[in-house]
């Protein structure tokens, strides 16, 4: 387990969304969760995300995985990137946890970097917050003060923006965390061959908000109201909108957005659903609900398949969002609903404090036979 030096409260306060922040010696003696030979495999599967950033003779290129080679490549220059590494080594996974101090909706994956001499993505503005930590080897780190830059296409793939001087300038060691908040340009590269950790989360913006809400307005044939005018005079200029017209349909919108059960519906939905894919395993045969009772008495704790989003509203204490998908219990039970999206292990001594065991275990062994949680290692 990683344990964060960090004053939480005073970072929140002073740096969260503020400035960046280079924490030296973040992580006590730390030991990388995966090896560059491992992650240049993951690079290799198919289903996982992965990208290979070169510069050679002062020209970028990007592409996107799987490859199946890295012989070509040499010793110095390139990159080749991870993402959602968190949902295929439980390991990484464990890297994300002492940062939970942040609502876990806001959290996005844990991307792994491996980087020759010389090797990184070039100088570039992020959308979200991002903790970095160093792994193995060295990297000198730049990071810009959040001022207007231009920005231009490196390559198809590889978005750069203008040269920034520099607000932190350090080499990271392992252990050393650096923190960047949205809108401050970056640039990183390895002295030696590096190993980075970057443990993201996201921040959707209004337009991508909106989107997604017409969209599940549309997907599940929700209707709304449509706008009328039964109070229509006669018009004089035919192509005229009026104010109290404008009124009217920003209100008829709005009053989707106001429908409290529609609006908790499509975000808990959407924020818990995976932008990448998991390692689930759905069971065969499927366990019953006794079978699950007699392992977690016999001291077999479930497991949350790492990487799975699950989620709660506040005050609501039966219905929580687990990958997109609304699961309900059969009563309120606060206890039951923290376990299943605040807790990655369950126990059977966690269970002492729920209202209806019964009915907990049968949305738990619900849940293992999808495969978002496991027993075993």
């Amino acid at each position: 387990m990683y344990q964060l030096n960090l004053d939480i409260a005073h970072f929140l306060e002073h740096y969260w969304q503020k400035r960046p922040l280079l924490i030296k010696g973040g992580f006590t003696d730390f030991q990388d969760p995966i090896s560059p030979d491992e992650l240049a495999g993951l690079a290799m599967e198919e289903v996982i995300e992965s990208r290979l950033v070169t510069r050679f003779n002062n020209k970028w290129e990007a592409s996107h995985g799987p490859f199946e080679s890295y012989d070509h490549l040499g010793e110095e220059n390139w990159t080749v990137l991870v993402q959602a590494c968190n949902h295929w080594v439980p390991e990484v996974h464990e890297l994300a946890v002492p940062f939970q101090f942040i609502p876990g909706w806001r959290f996005d994956d844990v991307m792994v970097s491996f980087s020759t001499p010389h090797g990184g993505v070039g100088p570039h503005i992020d959308n979200y917050d991002v903790f970095i930590t160093q792994g193995q080897g060295k990297r000198h780190w730049r990071v810009g003060d959040a001022k207007p830059l231009g920005e231009f296409a490196a390559h198809a793939a590889l978005l750069h923006c203008e040269p920034f001087e520099a607000i932190i300038d350090a080499i990271m060691e392992p252990g050393d965390i650096l923190y960047i908040p949205p809108g401050f340009p970056h640039e990183g590269y390895a002295i030696e061959p590096s190993l980075n950790f970057s443990v993201g989360f996201r921040a959707p913006d209004a337009k991508a908000l909106i989107s997604s809400f017409a969209d599940h307005l549309i997907d599940n044939d929700l209707r709304t109201e449509r706008y009328g005018d039964p109070d229509l005079q006669p018009r004089a200029r035919h192509g005229e909108i009026q104010p109290h017209e404008l009124h009217r349909l920003r209100e008829l919108m709005q009053q989707a957005l106001d429908d409290e059960t529609l609006f908790k519906e499509w975000f808990g939905t959407m924020i818990s659903e995976a932008k990448h894919d998991l390692d689930v395993s759905p069971m065969e045969p499927d366990y019953s609900a006794e079978e699950v009772a007699d392992l977690l008495s016999q001291g077999e704790p479930a497991i949350k398949v790492p990487g799975l989003r699950s989620v709660w509203f506040s005050g609501e204490s039966r219905t929580c969002y687990i990958d997109g998908e609304a699961w309900t219990l059969p009563s309120e039970d606060p206890a039951a609903i923290s376990l299943l999206c605040d807790k990655d292990i369950i126990t059977q001594a966690d269970m002492v404090e729920l209202a209806d065991q019964a009915g907990f275990l049968q949305l738990l062994t619900r849940l293992i036979n999808r495969g978002y949680w496991f027993f075993g290692d």
